[in-house]
């Protein structure tokens, strides 16, 4: 299998996702100092590090395609994450944002991103991830045949703590498991709404920060 033949069936490039981006980043800057150097992981089409606003951005996925995406001020590195960061060259960041992607690999594979992870951020330096929790995505979560492994609001947060993080924010219930259903419209007043209100219909994603101490 083709990571194009992948992205074709389950990441197709639609407008809708652009649109959530534009609110999610701005949402989340406050995880993110504007002079930042940022690192996105299985960065796909970038729509969350061409946003985001940093000194420097790096956009590392496998998919061969990844250049396409990457907007004027994002270097794309294409590597495969569970060979190592290595083509990094020891470089160091001040945040990491990861977002749909742990799942995908086996769980000692996992366990090695999340470590390499904390090699690059520099003390201080975030990592922020968005996550299938399979707490409240169980019916949907092998919906997709390349996911590999279980994560939920507990065990996430104690992996990072187990390879050094200290973890500041954990919120179970984040956005809906997937826009895929047209169930929930795409609009940036009411993708505002939903993250301001305790009450999150069709919730399945978690959002999880962790430090570098």
């Amino acid at each position: 299998m083709s990571e194009t033949s992948y992205h074709a069936v389950h990441l197709k490039e639609t407008g809708s996702r652009a649109v959530l981006w534009r609110v999610l980043t701005d949402y989340l800057a406050r995880f993110t100092p504007d002079n930042a150097a940022a690192l996105e992981l299985g960065a796909g089409y970038c729509y969350w590090i061409n946003q985001v606003r940093a000194r420097r951005k790096v956009a590392v996925d496998i998919w061969d395609e990844l250049g396409m995406h990457t907007g004027a001020d994002v270097q794309p590195v294409i590597a495969d994450l569970a060979a190592g960061l290595s083509p990094l060259k020891g470089e160091r960041f001040d945040v990491a944002l990861a977002s749909n992607l742990l799942e995908h690999f086996e769980p000692d594979v996992t366990a090695r991103i999340v470590a390499d992870v904390f090699a690059h951020l520099n003390p201080g330096g975030r990592f922020i991830v968005i996550q299938p929790n399979f707490r409240y995505a169980y019916r949907s979560y092998f919906d997709d045949y390349t996911h590999r492994s279980i994560f939920t609001d507990i065990s996430l947060p104690n992996l990072m703590r187990a390879n050094g993080f200290a973890v500041d924010h954990v919120q179970p219930r984040f956005m809906p498991y997937s826009l895929r259903d047209g169930r929930l419209p795409v609009v940036p007043l009411l993708i505002r709404m939903y993250l301001a209100s305790p009450i999150k219909p069709f919730a399945g994603q978690m959002l999880v920060v962790a430090r570098k101490p």
